[in-house]
């Protein structure tokens, strides 16, 4: 079925979703996941998720000026302007990284940014930021490496699943309503 392109297939997931699940069992950690054709924006996310339950978030995959990688996530609706968002975490001037670097960084494709790639992250070359006013949502939904499901987890597990892929994240209060 070639549709006249020779693009070779890409390259597999360095961990796949149901690696992922796995590991998320074996820290104990209980999640739930839902399949769903793939997502690439928050506006095809809202149309198509229906009534899962809990907080929907974006993930924002960063470099700032000095090469610094930064992973913010956040709920879907948080304003993150990037032109003053590095004088709230502290990093040098944003934008966005290139697909080659998040895939070589983080081992997922655009569309496909999630904190549960942090698994692929062994060098920790990601910082993390979390909105304060996210982890007050429960259960919390992320695509679990491929965009064609969602995985709902509590608050406290996904802060334990960071820390268990050797990362500290920083939990920031930033983007409420009315509060900046």
């Amino acid at each position: 079925m070639s549709h006249g392109d020779h693009t070779p297939p890409p390259p597999p997931l360095p961990t796949s979703p149901d690696q992922l699940l796995a590991r998320l069992e074996a820290l104990g950690i209980a999640t739930a996941t839902h399949a769903h054709p793939p997502l690439f924006t928050v506006e095809e996310s809202k149309a198509l998720r229906g009534e899962l339950p809990g907080g929907h978030c974006k993930n924002l995959f960063l470099k700032d000026r000095k090469g610094a990688f930064w992973l913010v996530v956040a709920l879907e609706d948080a304003p993150v302007a990037l032109n003053s968002f590095d004088k709230v975490i502290g990093s040098a001037r944003l934008s966005f990284a290139s697909a080659d670097r998040l895939w070589e960084v983080l081992g997922v494709r655009p569309g496909s940014v999630t904190p549960f790639a942090l698994i692929n992250d062994t060098h920790r070359r990601v910082s993390v930021v979390l909105q304060q006013a996210m982890l007050e949502h429960d259960p919390l939904n992320y695509h679990p490496l491929s965009n064609d499901r969602t995985t709902a987890i509590g608050a406290a597990d996904l802060l334990r699943f960071i820390r268990a892929c050797g990362h500290d994240p920083r939990i920031v209060d930033f983007g409420r309503e009315g509060g900046g």
